[in-house]
Formats: structure tokens, sequence, C-alpha cells
């Protein structure tokens, strides 16, 4: 089939995987949710913070399982960071420093696509990669309670695709075409636990192909992630005996979380279809025993409500509350 419509009407399929650009993700959510069918859906979930809480009322509706794709929390060093922060191990959580820096976007004279424009992507760089950083200080830190934001679109014009490909990676033609979205977002955070952060998200960055990481600083240890070194998590504990004080690396493998499905020891390594094969993993495993997967529509609602008041805080210079999920 050629027409979504046509999939998801189909009686012999039972899931529905949403990779189409943002501005078409709700229309075909609500629609899939609407005739039962659970539901992976590519980030950002939405254009805006009311398309989200659509698409998780008709999720509600029907009670199907539904995943929005922030791939990256399935890593088992991060999992495995997640473990150790609920241990108790760093102790409270004072301060957490997330980043992810792309240089795709950094020549100005890369074509316009999609991801550049807002009518199909509803933001920018924020709504892209940046999402990606919200869920994981979710995860390991917790809710957001206040956000202050500076929000930059540093190249603001680019060249349009010469022919019918618009992607990044296609020709360029002569004529340019005005970018109306985010290419950096520098964002300050105050979370409910009374722990504080930071972010910073851009596709401006030469020589960073595509580095995910962050540093979280707790009253007994840190632990710090960077994605291009996604087999190592590093930590760093405050009883550590003072001859051999300092940071040390756990190597990924059978002892941490979904470990023991992939590497019979440690340090075999792993890559980004590792990643994506534990993510369909739970989800499959969620449909199966017919529970919430995580991270669900409703983890992608407050994403949404968080992005929003980044972008709100951007234009606005002050702190914006972030409204909190009906518990």
């Amino acid at each position: 089939a050629t027409d979504w419509r046509d999939v998801v009407s189909r009686p012999d399929i039972d899931i529905v995987d949403i990779c189409t650009p943002n501005s078409t993700h709700a229309e075909i959510a609500i629609a899939a949710a609407k005739a039962g069918k659970h539901i992976m859906c590519e980030k950002p979930m939405s254009m805006t913070v009311e398309e989200a809480e659509a698409m998780l009322a008709a999720a509600n509706e029907t009670g199907i399982v539904t995943m929005v794709s922030y791939n990256y929390r399935h890593t088992p060093a991060l999992q495995m960071a997640k473990k150790l922060i609920e241990e108790g191990r760093i102790g409270d959580i004072l301060t957490f420093r997330g980043y992810y820096l792309q240089d795709w976007g950094a020549d100005p004279e890369k074509p316009l696509s999609w991801r550049f424009n807002k009518a199909l992507a509803g933001s920018g760089t924020l709504g892209d990669i940046g999402t990606h950083v919200i869920d994981a200080a979710r995860l390991l830190v917790g809710e957001f309670a206040e956000v202050s934001a500076i929000v930059k679109t540093f190249i603001p014009e680019r060249p349009l695709p010469a022919g019918r490909f618009f992607g990044p990676s296609g020709a360029a033609s002569t004529e340019k075409g005005k970018v109306d979205v985010d290419d950096t977002a520098l964002t300050m955070i105050k979370f409910s636990s009374g722990a504080h952060g930071t972010i910073e998200v851009t596709r401006n960055s030469w020589g960073h192909h595509n580095q995910l990481g962050f540093e979280i600083h707790g009253t007994r240890g840190s632990i710090a992630f960077d994605y291009q070194r996604l087999n190592e998590l590093r930590v760093a504990f405050a009883d550590d005996p003072a001859d051999a004080f300092g940071f040390r690396t756990i190597y990924s493998g059978p002892n941490q979380p979904f470990g023991d499905k992939l590497w019979p020891v440690a340090g075999m390594g792993q890559g980004y279809i590792d990643i994506k094969s534990i993510e369909w993993y739970n989800f499959l495993k969620a449909i199966a025993e017919n529970k919430p997967a995580s991270p669900d529509f409703k983890d992608g609602v407050q994403i949404e409500r968080i992005a929003d008041a980044i972008l709100v805080s951007g234009q606005t210079g002050a702190w914006e509350k972030i409204k909190q999920a009906a518990v």
C-alpha cells in the first residue's frame, strides 16, 4: 500500500510504526488508535502539545500500547546509570548537564530539507534531537519544574533542494529558502526534586557527528555517559579509596540491563541497531503482557510540554513553568 489509510484499516496489521515527517504524526496516530492498532511513533511525538494530548486521548480510549521512539534511553549503559541512581550510589542528585551535538547542519550550503521547515517539522534542533536529552533527563533525574532558554537560528537561509529529493544530502540549487526553525537551543532547568541542570543542543557543532551525552553529579558520586562511546559508563563514588579515587569505566556486558541478551562477556561492543532491537523488544514485550511501554504517549505529551516551554522562554527570556501530568 502507498496510502497510510489503507495500512491502518487492514485487519491483518497489529502495529503501526509512524516514521513520517512530524506534521503527519497526529492524523496517522489518531486513526491508528481508533482502529485498535498498537503504535510506535517517531519523535518528536507531534507538532504541538494539543496534538500530543489528542493522540494520548485516542490511545486511552481503545487501550492500545504506545511507545515514542526515544531509542537512546534503551542503551544498556544508560539503563545502568538509572540502576545506580535508583540504588542511591551517587546520593541525591544535585546537577544534570546534558548535550546533543551534531554537525550535519553546520554547513550553510546544505540544502533546505524538511527538518528546517516549520510547517513539516514544527520545531528544529530542539524537537529533533533536544527531546532525546529531555527524555534522558526525565528518566534519570525526574520531572522538570521550570525552564529558561536561549533559542537561536544562526543559519537563517539555505539553498533550496535541486530536484525531488528533500533531504540534507541531496543536490542544492542556487535559489535560497528561509529556515524558520531553531538550529541551537541552550536551556537551564529547575527539576521538581530540587536538582538543577542544563541542556545544550545544536546542529552547528563541527566535528561532533552525533554526540549525545550527560553528566550527573550527586551528593555521593558522579555518572558520565557519551553516546559516541556507548559501550562505556564512567562513574566516581565518594566512598572510593583515596589512593584510587576518580572516574573509572564500566564496560557494557551481561551484568547490565539487557546485557545478558547481547553478550556472553563484557566489552564485546554494541551499535545503533542493538539499541533499536532492545527498544522493539521492550515494545513487543509490553504488547504481549498488555502493560504500558516506556516511554509511552503520556511521556511524549510531557516532553512536548517541556519543549514548548523552552521555545516560549526562548522568545520571552523568562522562566517558564511546566504543566505537570495528572496522576
